[in-house]
């Protein structure tokens, strides 16, 4: 993700969240810490031709003295957030954002990667089930302000890969965009 995919993001975070969307500047601190010698984060964004369509977020947290950028190591990981245009739901494409955080995260040599979901989102949890993410506990009234509880999930990178799921890149290009119009859930995590 880059400066100039806010503008579509946040108009897709207002369409499906509409009660808990991240503001502007919320992207923009995410995107502060994804550049650079001890970089923390990683956003990919998906375009179906000129229209944004789906984009996720990864941070990393406890570096080590590799300085947080890939090929340092970190203890754990957060995926914060993943969203998919409605009319893209089905399609693979949530799938294809997570594959693609899951590699930022094997890049950083994380031992764990954590998330929160909406207790009442189930396509979402049954996404991360599928790549082998485990329901660990609950944040009670997480998402606001409407209170709804979040299960939290986490999954060992110790894990084999998901079949069916390639380790390679699938989305993304060295601007950290990606195309087709592949789709998978949608799904808000604060972290």
């Amino acid at each position: 993700m880059r400066w100039w995919d806010i503008d579509p993001v946040l108009a897709l975070e207002k369409d499906l969240f509409p009660d808990d969307a991240w503001s502007r500047g919320m992207f923009w601190s995410e995107l502060a810490h994804a550049r650079g010698v001890g970089s923390t984060r990683r956003y990919v964004v998906a375009y179906d031709g000129d229209r944004l369509v789906g984009y996720g977020g990864l941070a990393v947290a406890g570096t080590d003295s590799g300085g947080g950028t890939e090929g340092g190591s970190a203890d754990g990981a957060d995926v914060q957030t993943i969203a998919v245009a409605r009319d893209h739901w089905g399609s693979g494409l949530g799938a294809r954002l997570l594959t693609e955080l899951l590699r930022h995260a094997t890049a950083f040599e994380v031992t764990e990667v954590m998330l929160e979901v909406r207790v009442d989102n189930k396509r979402a949890q049954k996404l991360y089930e599928r790549f082998g993410f485990e329901p660990i506990g609950f944040r009670r009234g997480y998402y606001q302000p409407g209170n709804v509880d979040a299960l939290v999930m986490r999954l060992t990178t110790t894990q084999e890969p998901v079949p069916g799921f390639p380790v390679t890149p699938v989305v993304g290009t060295a601007s950290g965009s990606a195309s087709g119009p592949e789709s998978g859930t949608e799904e808000k995590n604060d972290g």
